[in-house]
């Protein structure tokens, strides 16, 4: 690998064809900055999946707060991720096989959300007593990203208000930033009173950026694309680019590693295990929007 990557040859990388990876990396780095666009799933890529042996919550479970929901409404959202959790990650199962469930899943959360009448001003503040983290080396990830001009798609099947604050107290909600998620409508007094437009569960994301992404005028003309994801519904997220010349897929692979593992490696490009640090992905980054000169200039040194 160029010396500028150490950070692939650690073991908890995996690649399934070195080479190609390589030339791809190669590829959008003559292309340069102006060529690329970044397209990320958010819980469990961008965010950490544990920190010291515990779970880091996803956006819905930072709704989990005595500030927002009661203990009845936990119960249930409880009862209802023990049923489908394990369909979602089941890798016996199609992904036309769990769409359906994925939907049902999906609107009963956002019915029992809705009727608890969650308040839009407390929002902030459950963030902030949350254990939300943002993975290590993020400051470098969306500062990298924000100087260079490289727009950023955030696809989400999360909460679109939650990911936003998660993102907004770490301080790096940059301009560069566009978000894709299922988003909070609420009336006039700021109580949540429904959820807006398509729902996008795990496994729509496909239908999403046909009908969203592609619409995005700071995308056009971006045809190499690196995307992020924890799971294998996330694929379909550059689905809406026009045109794509180089893509480049990394995954994260948090848990269940040995049932995933095959499954993983033939489907990214690149593979993290168990690796909560975005690392990889800022090394290649740093590498495909340095300028030849600075190149040069890491060459001859």
């Amino acid at each position: 690998f160029p010396m500028q990557m150490p950070e692939l040859a650690k073991c908890s990388v995996l690649m399934r064809e070195r080479s190609r990876v390589e030339e791809t990396i190669h590829a959008m780095q003559r292309a340069g900055a102006g060529s690329l666009q970044v397209i990320s799933d958010f819980d469990m890529t961008l965010t950490r999946f544990a920190h010291n042996g515990k779970r880091v919550p996803t956006t819905h479970n930072i709704l989990d707060n005595r500030l927002l929901i009661n203990e009845d409404c936990t119960r249930k959202m409880r009862e209802l991720l023990n049923t489908y959790y394990p369909i979602e990650i089941d890798a016996s199962r199609s992904a036309e096989e769990k769409l359906p469930l994925m939907v049902e899943w999906w609107t009963k959360v956002h019915e029992l959300l809705i009727e608890q009448k969650i308040r839009r001003d407390m929002l902030a503040h459950a963030v902030k007593e949350s254990s939300a983290m943002l993975r290590d080396g993020y400051k470098v990830f969306f500062e990298c990203l924000a100087e260079h001009q490289v727009p950023l798609l955030i696809f989400s099947a999360g909460v679109g208000d939650v990911l936003e604050e998660v993102i907004r107290q770490n301080h790096v909600f940059h301009p560069n930033i566009h978000i894709i998620s299922n988003y909070m409508d609420f009336d006039q007094t700021g109580v949540l009173q429904a959820f807006k437009g398509q729902l996008i569960h795990t496994f729509n994301k496909r239908e999403g950026a046909l009908s969203h992404a592609a619409g995005l005028r700071e995308l056009q003309g971006r045809p190499n694309v690196v995307l992020m994801g924890d799971s294998l519904g996330d694929l379909t997220m550059a689905d809406g680019v026009s045109e794509p010349q180089n893509v480049l897929t990394i995954g994260f692979l948090n848990d269940q590693v040995e049932e995933r593992k095959e499954s993983y490696i033939n489907s990214f490009d690149v593979v993290l295990v168990k690796d909560e640090t975005l690392d990889v992905p800022n090394a290649i980054l740093r590498y495909i929007t340095s300028s030849r000169d600075e190149m040069q200039h890491a060459t001859l040194t």
